[in-house]
């Protein structure tokens, strides 16, 4: 992505302290940034689903478990976690 910029956020306490517990110390910013990263892909597929479902039939349950396994195994293959 590029260069790291300070933020001060505020998180649940017990949310806060579930990742320290399970990153240990120093890992916290690194698991914080990998969640945003995954969500941030995340919305936007959002986004490329619903504009192709304005011009196309709503995808089937067929193409979203196909697109799913895809993004498992880019998940697993990549040390991500699976969607």
């Amino acid at each position: 992505m590029g260069g790291s910029k300070k933020y001060s956020i505020s998180l649940p306490e017990d949310l806060a302290e579930a990742v320290r517990t399970h990153v240990g110390p120093g890992g916290f910013s690194a698991y914080v940034a990998e969640a945003l990263e995954q969500r941030v892909a995340m919305d936007k597929l959002r986004e490329i689903v619903a504009d192709f479902e304005t011009d196309n039939d709503p995808l089937s349950r067929e193409e979203i478990e196909a697109a799913r396994a895809v993004l498992r195994r880019d998940q697993r293959d990549s040390g991500g976690a699976a969607a």
